[in-house]
């Protein structure tokens, strides 16, 4: 019999110990395990109850994903769920760590859970594009009520063991040693005659109106379908036995391992994990990073510096004046004070980070010791330039020098250093302190400790990491440049801006290009595009109406007025009336006659200039595999995480047909529509995006 479920009796009680390191994830051997130890328990004369707990950092933490894509292989969890609630001993759930998805499952397949503190658990099925496939729609509601056990469910969320006992998740909560607890807890119930008690047998609790339930939960995930049919699940509970619940539970489960948005989200699931392993990097250490200096307290700055505190840095934040000094303070503490609102920060935590963790100062001088400076000043050159000769001047020997620019060349910048082997960029999205991508822009000259140490700080923040070469706009602001000149080119065809947002939020993403773009700042592209022009890169199909606006002082949510009136606040917003007359002068002065645009050929221009601009960043080595930039743009951009990402997206689709559509759009524009050679490639020799992912 396998190691993997150790087997021990305890006075009257048999300890399942789960020994599946790191996570005891439900891999086949461990059902096996499982499986074989309760024959054993139930054929042990002397026990009259069973224990399952966990070694090492977690009870369950669900799946394992070695076994993802391939056959499933006996024992189901479902049956091994059901033999541990049939079993004739009482049996009890001693948790501890994670117990997610399926671990959730067996837990709730024990006849009482005892937990720690510190335990959490959920069902993240829906972030796989699934939903609970071994009972859990059917027991969580018995426990719960239906709202609650919905909400844990269509969230994937994590719960924690006083919000689970509040639930009736769990029947009890005790510090201490996950083995020790469970026992007293075991004891307990054998001394006072505690009866087995199957979830599968509790009554149903009150129904709801399931079809409304639906279309909310539907509406709510943009699209995304897994949620809505955790509704569906658990409706299907009230239809019949429990075993009939079970197998209409199991049949939308299957059903949902067939479509594209559970090939999409898995895509994602292990991209993310992929992402920041890069094999040039194999056996590089990183520097050490204990103190860090932000240059610049505006919004970015802020954030960055936010986000280094919270990661246990030590923070130098510069300014160029005590007034600006003190207004970044402001900014820092109304973003921690966040956290700590959240339960992010404990109160202790809060007051060191804005104790002795961060100092603002006004003069270079104050950094000659950090270890990383992050420059986050006005996206200028010649500004960046300046401040990076002056870093040079003054900090350390081996101090990493990151520049957060969101386009710049970094290759220039380090050159106004004499150590351009130290320079890299670290491009942060904003709000730095909440958005998940970083950018680690590696220059010529960057050298591999330099880049090892830009991704170790992003990992110590939490950031998604991304390696991206240098050009104008890296991977994501390159790509965005792109789609968003084909939304401008079906304004100036048709098209309004109202209509094209609207298109693209039916299609999954957060926010439409022209909502993202008063969200930010319409200030932000103004300056990109008179830079643009003193460059003589003035595109050829040269629009005003952007301009306009920000010259009668319209910059988005900030000013209450961009291409929507925010007057009744950002979540009300309506069209604002001056932009379309802007842009019925642009078609008037270029003689373009307006047509019509039907949201679907929005969607495919849009995504087809998308994935042809990303197949060149991908062709020219600006992004090493098409999963860095599905990673950028959906942990960047809003790109609905279910669809996995553009390329992802575009395998699904079909090279072909979108080649095709590509070539026929070029006869309009072959400048813009020009084919991505790489796109050509794939399509010629039959691959997929997804081929080059498993290459590289």
């Amino acid at each position: 019999m396998s190691d993997v479920i150790g087997y021990e009796r305890v006075g009257d009680v048999a300890v399942l110990t789960v020994r599946n390191p790191p996570v005891n994830a439900l891999s086949q051997a461990v059902r096996q395990g499982l499986w074989d130890r309760m024959d054993q328990a139930e054929a042990d004369a002397g026990a009259r109850a069973v224990m399952i707990v966990g070694e090492g950092r977690a009870f369950f933490a669900g799946a394992d994903i070695k076994e993802f894509g391939k056959p499933l292989l006996a024992p189901f969890l479902p049956d091994l769920i059901h033999r541990i609630e049939a079993s004739p001993l009482l049996v009890v759930a001693a948790m501890h760590g994670v117990s997610l998805g399926g671990g959730l499952e067996v837990a709730l397949g024990c006849h009482y859970r005892v937990a720690v503190p510190g335990a959490r658990v959920g069902l993240p099925e829906v972030h796989l594009g699934l939903i609970p496939g071994a009972g859990g729609t059917q027991r969580l509601p018995r426990l719960t009520g239906v709202e609650p056990a919905l909400e844990v469910m269509t969230s994937g969320r994590h719960v924690g063991a006083q919000e689970a006992l509040r639930l009736s998740i769990l029947d009890a909560v005790e510090d201490g040693d996950p083995r020790t607890v469970g026992l007293a807890f075991v004891d307990g119930l054998l001394s006072r005659g505690a009866a087995r008690r199957p979830v599968s047998a509790l009554p149903l609790p009150e129904a709801i109106d399931w079809d409304a339930a639906f279309a909310a939960t539907l509406a709510k995930g943009r699209g995304q379908i897994s949620p809505a049919w955790c509704v569906r699940a658990v409706e299907a509970a009230y239809g019949g036995s429990f075993a009939d619940g079970m197998q209409a539970e199991r049949k939308i489960f299957m059903d949902l391992m067939e479509t594209d948005q559970r090939q999409g989200m898995i895509h994602a699931f292990f991209s993310e994990r992929a992402v920041s392993h890069l094999p040039e990097l194999k056996g590089v250490a990183p520097r050490d990073v204990a103190h860090i200096a932000v240059i610049g307290g505006g919004t970015m700055g802020a954030g960055i510096a936010t986000a280094a505190l919270l990661s246990g840095l030590r923070v130098h934040l510069l300014e160029m004046s005590a007034e600006a000094g003190a207004a970044a303070r402001g900014r820092i503490e109304a973003n921690l004070a966040g956290a700590l609102k959240r339960g992010k920060i404990s109160a202790d935590d809060h007051a060191a980070m804005l104790g002795d963790a961060l100092e603002i100062v006004t003069d270079y001088a104050a950094l000659a010791q950090v270890d990383l400076v992050i420059e986050a000043v006005f996206e200028d050159m010649a500004v960046k330039k300046e401040v990076f000769a002056r870093l040079d001047a003054v900090c350390k020997p081996g101090c990493v020098l990151a520049s957060n620019t969101s386009y710049l060349d970094i290759d220039e910048i380090a050159q106004a250093t004499s150590r351009p082997g130290d320079v890299l960029g670290l491009h942060f999205f904003s709000p730095a302190h909440v958005m998940k991508l970083l950018e680690v822009v590696v220059g010529a000259q960057s050298a591999d400790d330099v880049v090892a140490t830009g991704f170790a700080l992003g990992q110590r923040m939490k950031k998604i990491s991304v390696r991206a070469g240098v050009c104008d706009g890296f991977i994501g602001n390159r790509i965005l440049a792109t789609y968003r000149t084909c939304a401008d080119h079906m304004i100036l065809d048709g098209a309004s801006p109202f209509e094209i947002d609207a298109a693209l939020e039916a299609f999954g993403f957060a926010m439409g290009p022209f909502a993202v773009a008063d969200l930010a700042g319409l200030d932000i592209g103004w300056a990109v595009r008179k830079r643009k022009r003193a460059e003589g890169q003035a595109p050829s199909r040269d629009a005003t109406y952007a301009d306009r606006l920000c010259e009668h002082g319209h910059f988005g949510q900030k000013t209450g007025r961009g291409y929507y009136d925010y007057a009744g606040g950002a979540r009300t917003r309506v069209p604002n009336p001056d932009v379309m007359p802007l842009i019925e002068a642009d078609r008037a002065r270029m003689g373009i006659t307006p047509r019509d645009f039907a949201p679907e050929e929005i969607v495919r221009r849009y995504m087809a200039a998308m994935v042809n601009e990303a197949a060149k960043v991908v062709g020219e080595g600006i992004a090493r595999r098409p999963l860095d930039v599905d990673m950028v743009l959906l942990f960047g951009y809003g790109f609905p995480r279910y669809r996995g990402g553009p390329l992802k997206w575009a395998d699904m689709e079909g090279l072909p047909g979108l080649l095709d559509d590509i070539r026929r759009y070029a006869a309009e524009d072959v400048d813009f529509w020009a084919p991505a050679p790489l796109l050509e490639q794939l399509v010629a020799e039959g691959r997929c995006f997804d081929d080059l992912n498993k290459e590289r």
